[in-house]
């Protein structure tokens, strides 16, 4: 069978990219309430502040590049032989920056927007409005098409089907705190799959993987990935 690495990225995978993690001391929650700019009751609330909140994180991703944890995913998906799928907590677009193309962002991207109406999708314009319409059904029901808490995030059932074939499971940058991505590793290591964290500090659920690698994403990650590709050669 063809073996499958199936690697989790969370906020800390792009830190080093200029783009803050929620839970630093100066992340994005300490300036925001989630409840006013991270559910669809804040959106119903205030949608003009949720908008704005959403253009400005949309404006430092598209400032911000790819670095060398980005690159060594992407080298990975490339050197395996096997196949490789990033499911990404991020809204950015920074995988994708770097050259990996099976990337699943199970809580949607900043350049997307949504149609609150007829969930119609299109590419987002660098600024939106909450009274842009809808190309489809011209409803002015736009929103970011991010995935808010009480949402389900995307594409479940693939993940899930992943990682039920996984042969290795890997965390890169997250908190391990946020449900149901902080169960991917119970699932994985249920399968079979082993199981390793690469971030910077441990997470809140470290002592449930098999393999833990603590620092910088910019220097663990490249390392992972090449006694990853070193051990797949033997």
């Amino acid at each position: 069978m063809t073996p499958k690495i199936v690697i989790l990225t969370g906020a800390g995978i792009s830190a080093e990219s200029g783009l803050g993690t929620f839970r630093d001391v100066d992340g994005l929650w300490t300036k925001y309430d989630l409840h006013d700019v991270a559910t669809p009751e804040g959106f119903a609330r205030n949608p003009e502040l949720v908008m704005d909140f959403y253009n400005a994180r949309r404006a430092n991703a598209a400032a911000a590049s790819p670095n060398a944890a980005h690159a060594a995913l992407a080298r990975l998906e490339s050197d395996f032989q096997g196949e490789v799928l990033i499911v990404s907590q991020n809204v950015d677009g920074l995988h994708e920056a770097a050259g990996n193309r099976n990337v699943l962002h199970m809580h949607g991207t900043l350049d997307s927007a949504l149609c609150n109406a007829c969930e119609h999708r299109w590419p987002a314009p660098a600024v939106m409005s909450v009274n842009d319409p809808c190309p489809r059904c011209q409803q002015q029901a736009t929103r970011p098409d991010v995935v808010w808490f009480g949402e389900i995030p995307y594409g479940m059932h693939v993940i899930s089907e992943a990682l039920s074939q996984a042969d290795v499971f890997v965390s890169i940058g997250t908190s391990g705190e946020v449900y149901p991505a902080a169960n991917f590793v119970a699932e994985a290591d249920h399968f079979g799959a082993h199981t390793g964290e690469l971030n910077l500090d441990p997470s809140a659920g470290a002592s449930r993987f098999a393999e833990t690698r603590f620092g910088p994403a910019t220097e663990v990650v490249p390392q992972w990935v090449a006694d990853e590709l070193a051990r797949a050669q033997k």
